[in-house]
């Protein structure tokens, strides 16, 4: 028996190659499993190469897995694109009907099962996915029982005749693998874990039940990859609380309406990706300088322009901190993991109206789209602070007919804010520089005043735990440092490092603007050396650091812009190489 495999499953996108992955990762997360999945899939509709590749572990994992124990294969392309993570002990289960060939490389074993043949003669060739899982949990000796539940309730709508059918090609699919390579029979079953189903989600619908639990209750946006999934979200479920939902016509609109369902008291977002943060900016420029709370998720991806819509990437960070024209106060942060998605997304919410001012939540491609397993999720820990918001009349003399001081000069910089219609509250906004009633004024002393004033306001902002530390070492060879979907990885790598003697400490930044000096500096100052890890090309992250702590010589860079996410093997691989250059050094 084995303690985690890894599992995945490629074709032909619109082959119903999401589906599989999503059926089997269902079935194993009802059975107790920890998972972590990531998708492989183009920019097109239809067409083109995908996969899902899903790890399953008895404990809980955080990355994607170095290598690969089955692969069900669709077609020949899966084979030639996904062999060389597999090992002499891998399988490969192949579609008949692509006939299948080993690539001379390729060191699995190859099996040649006839799943579009067998679906057809069941009735219908879609049905072949169900074979291939059938085959699957044959070959890990796993119990269909869970499975055909699952399809019982995918497939009740569609009529009892369809679920039977589907049930058959599961159990059809079990009985040629048993029959055709009965001696590997178990040979990839997992031990038998104690622990009940968890939550399993991407990072998006983690963002989103954060937002509908910070009490959000309106979303605008604009579709894009790989941010539409928190749209669809809300599109779901934010009616449910008396909640709405505009799709709007681009995103230079979703951002002004958000904006302007913030200034009427209601908390609001937007979410989008790298193009269409692009044309937010000048909306958030207005959100900074009217001091309007304002929430925008931005899940990175390749870029520029188009670049790789579909892939890994975090290179919009110099964008989110230093994007807009004009000084402006401002809050970046970057959740972790799906988990981290959900409580960050409740602060974000908190950070924004406490500091009245535009708040970018970071997530990429890994964690927006990355299905992994959440333990639970502490409903408890929810606070909503609304910061200086009013909501009851404003006492004034009757004979008062100045309009309400919104601006008002006072030491923290967060002024009060009246909800519209407040009986005097009345005050003036533009997104030209005003005085404290918020009407124009280019006065020199003026534009002073009121541009210290807003910079006060995040001048000394920490949020809780802007960084997320594992310090075991106070003389460290290593500090790694990474952000958002890095930590599995990093964390994963950290450990192997450590068995073979290498004293490694791990950051994960959360707090990237303003950004938190001393914490980072502390961390760097217990290390010889310091590789920060992360997807771009310029070591966006690493330059951040460089402006803001003293890492003299220290430095590092990890960079990788393929489109595809750090294994735990490449880290390990650059810490190895990176401690060795210390002992030479010694």
């Amino acid at each position: 028996m084995r303690s985690q495999i890894s599992w995945k499953v490629g074709g032909q996108q619109g082959e119903g190659i999401e589906s599989t992955g999503e059926i089997f990762a269902t079935a194993m997360n009802r059975k107790g499993y920890y998972l972590y999945g990531y998708r492989h899939f183009s920019s097109r509709i239809k067409g083109g190469h995908t996969n899902n590749k899903i790890r399953v572990s008895t404990t809980p994992v955080h990355a994607i897995s170095d290598d690969l124990d089955l692969l069900i294969a669709f077609d020949q392309e899966t084979i030639e694109v996904n062999h060389h993570e597999m090992r002499e002990d891998s399988i490969i289960i192949a579609d008949s009907k692509a006939k299948p060939e080993k690539p001379e490389d390729c060191r699995a074993q190859l099996i040649d099962l006839p799943f579009t043949a067998t679906a057809k003669e069941l009735g219908t060739a879609l049905m072949k996915n169900m074979v291939a899982i059938g085959a699957t949990c044959s070959i890990m000796n796993i119990d269909t029982t869970v499975i055909e539940t699952l399809i019982t309730n995918m497939f009740s709508k569609k009529g009892d005749k369809v679920v039977e059918m589907n049930i058959q090609a599961l159990q059809e699919g079990y009985r040629l693998m048993q029959e055709q390579q009965s001696t590997l029979i178990g040979d990839f079953e997992l031990t038998d874990t104690a622990e009940q189903p968890h939550l399993y989600m991407i990072g998006n619908d983690a963002i989103g039940l954060g937002a509908l639990s910070a009490g959000s209750r309106f979303m605008a946006a604009y579709p894009i990859t790989p941010a539409s999934e928190i749209m669809e979200y809300m599109i779901a479920n934010l009616p449910k609380v008396g909640g709405t939902v505009v799709q709007t016509e681009d995103e230079i609109a979703a951002a002004n309406m958000a904006i302007g369902s913030n200034y009427a008291g209601v908390r609001a977002f937007t979410a989008s990706a790298g193009p269409g943060l692009s044309l937010m900016m000048e909306a958030i420029g207005l959100s900074g300088m009217t001091e309007t709370p304002f929430v925008v998720i931005n899940t990175q991806r390749g870029g520029p322009s188009t670049g790789l819509p579909t892939k890994q990437e975090q290179s919009d960070l110099m964008q989110m901190i230093y994007g807009t024209h004009g000084d402006i106060p401002k809050i970046v942060v970057a959740p972790t993991d799906a988990e981290d998605a959900f409580y960050l997304t409740i602060e974000a919410f908190n950070l924004a109206e406490e500091y009245q001012c535009p708040v970018i939540v970071l997530s990429d491609l890994q964690l927006s789209l990355g299905k992994q397993t959440v333990k639970h999720l502490d409903y408890n820990k929810i606070e909503i602070k609304r910061g200086a918001l009013l909501q009851s009349d404003i006492e004034r003399d009757e004979d008062d007919k100045l309009y309400f001081k919104r601006y008002a000069l006072t030491e923290s910089g967060i002024s009060p804010r009246p909800i519209p219609g407040l009986k005097g509250g009345i005050h003036h906004v533009t997104g030209v520089e005003h005085n404290e009633e918020g009407k124009t004024s280019e006065a020199a002393n003026n534009r002073q005043q009121q541009m210290e004033k807003r910079m006060r306001k995040t001048q000394h902002l920490l949020i809780n735990n802007p960084v997320d530390i594992d310090e075991q070492h106070d003389e460290a060879d290593i500090l790694y440092i990474g952000f958002i979907s890095t930590k599995g990885s990093i964390a994963e790598g950290k450990e192997r490092l450590e068995q073979q003697g290498i004293k490694v400490n791990h950051l994960q930044i959360r707090q990237l603007h303003p950004f938190p000096n001393e914490l980072v500096q502390q961390a760097v100052n217990k290390a010889s050396k310091v590789i920060i890890a992360e997807h771009n090309y310029q070591g966006q992250l690493a330059n951040i650091i460089k402006m803001n702590v003293n890492i003299g010589n220290k430095l590092v860079n990890q960079t990788k812009y393929d489109g595809t996410p750090f294994l735990p093997h490449e880290i390990e691989e650059k810490g190895l190489a990176v401690a060795k250059e210390i002992k030479e050094l010694v």
